[in-house]
């Protein structure tokens, strides 16, 4: 033991306190729970953290995997790392009882009483340093505040016993057998009801099966009530602009093939991870774990995993809902993006797919000077007077018609638009 003192692997700073303060409910990206942790370190500093279980979860694990003897995992007698209790610890139930009635708070509490070699190990002190985003947490949802519920204290014992309010997880339902390909995923079975602790923009979400936790694609599940998602966002047609940071070769007709570096705009975010992305005048399906926000160069997969499969590929798949999910189909997409620049009377560049022109953004095509809508050729003559311009193009006499009625507006836009259809 002596020489571990002097291990190399050993922090010089270390947590000396490690305390659960409660956990925090947000909804954006989507509805998820963050655990609030108090961290008091050696050099005397105090610093509050923010942890979601699948990352405490894979804390775990990894620790597990770095002192195979102390996790009893060459003898069972030998183990003195504890054990990581559910996050339904959280309330009372006769289904939530477990033999070992330990809770988070508790489970923070012995990591740390742990012998050095352990408790102030690289990797626990890595884990439970202060990020940018503990600092600087997601900007509040506008409809939706984040909800923090704080832990109860027993006076007798002076420790934290539980929480103020119980986490209440969403069930849903797996539709296909799935075989883990990696120790942090979960094997399941058609029919199985999981509870979703986490919902990643990735497409993998984290969920508990009686007692076992762990990754499965959300392709392989359904709600219980119906088949769409309640969650799944409406498009937006401006879109969101996002950097390749992988290549990828689409496999189907509705998929897009990008290079690692490409700029793009993600339309719609969907919760199995493919998202609608828009590349010039295309849009295709693309994953969503090889995409990264504008000026941030961060994975959205905790892994850094493979994508997961399209709901699509999944063979023998088996639901309770008697129609499938409806997707819009990428001409739709396409044409409801003409339609949003035309609305804003943009001007959308004719495909060109062997210049310079054909991978421009369709957003930078508003700053043309001329701000005449360019009409599709598809498009129907009624379908061009019901697509004039809500807002009209600037610098341009119709100008004047933001000032008018909208019944004024119609008909200036009626009898204009022959005209605008034949120049």
């Amino acid at each position: 033991l002596g020489s571990t003192l002097c291990d190399p692997h050993m922090e010089n700073i270390y947590v000396r306190h490690l305390e659960l303060l409660g956990y925090e409910k947000r909804f954006f990206p989507s509805q998820h729970y963050v655990y609030m942790l108090m961290v008091k370190w050696s050099d005397l500093s105090e610093k509050l953290i923010y942890r979601t279980y699948p990352e405490i979860h894979t804390f775990h694990k990894s620790l597990k995997d770095m002192f195979p003897i102390e996790s009893g995992q060459i003898e069972k007698r030998d183990r003195i790392i504890p054990s990581l209790p559910a996050p339904r610890w959280l309330w009372e139930s006769e289904k939530s009882r477990e033999t070992t009635k330990s809770t988070l708070a508790e489970y923070c509490q012995k990591v740390i009483s742990l012998p050095p070699h352990i408790s102030r190990c690289k990797h626990l002190s890595s884990f439970f340093k202060v990020r940018p985003e503990d600092e600087n947490p997601p900007a509040p949802n506008t409809l939706k505040r984040a909800e923090t519920f704080l832990v109860s204290r027993d006076q007798a014992r002076d420790v934290a016993s539980e929480i103020s309010a119980p986490i209440i997880l969403d069930t849903y339902r797996v539709i296909a057998d799935f075989e883990k390909s990696t120790k942090y995923e979960i094997t399941l079975h058609t029919g199985d009801l999981v509870e979703i602790v986490e919902k990643n923009e990735n497409g993998w979400w984290f969920c508990q099966y009686e007692s076992k936790r762990g990754w499965i694609p959300a392709s392989y599940l359904e709600p219980l009530d119906g088949p769409d998602e309640a969650e799944d966002v409406e498009p937006n047609y401006e879109g969101d602009e996002h950097i390749t940071i992988q290549a990828y070769k689409a496999e189907q007709d509705d998929e897009i093939s990008l290079e690692v570096g490409e700029t793009v705009e993600v339309i719609h975010k969907l919760l199995d991870g493919w998202w609608v992305v828009r590349k010039g005048d295309e849009t295709g399906y693309f994953p969503s774990l090889f995409l990264s926000k504008a000026g941030k160069r961060e994975r959205l997969n905790p892994g850094g995993q493979k994508p997961p499969p399209r709901r699509s590929t999944i063979r023998n798949a088996k639901s309770i809902h008697n129609k499938s999910r409806q997707r819009l189909s990428q001409e739709t997409y396409r044409r409801n993006s003409r339609r949003y620049f035309q609305q804003k009377g943009s001007r959308l560049s004719e495909p060109q797919r062997n210049s310079k022109n054909a991978a421009k953004s369709p957003l930078k095509e508003r700053k043309n000077q001329d701000n005449i809508p360019e009409m599709s050729g598809t498009s129907s003559e009624s379908e061009l007077k019901k697509e004039a311009p809500v807002i009209p193009p600037r610098p341009s006499p119709e100008l004047i018609l933001e000032r008018c009625t909208d019944n004024t507006c119609k008909k200036v836009s009626i009898h204009k638009s022959p005209s605008s259809s034949s120049s």
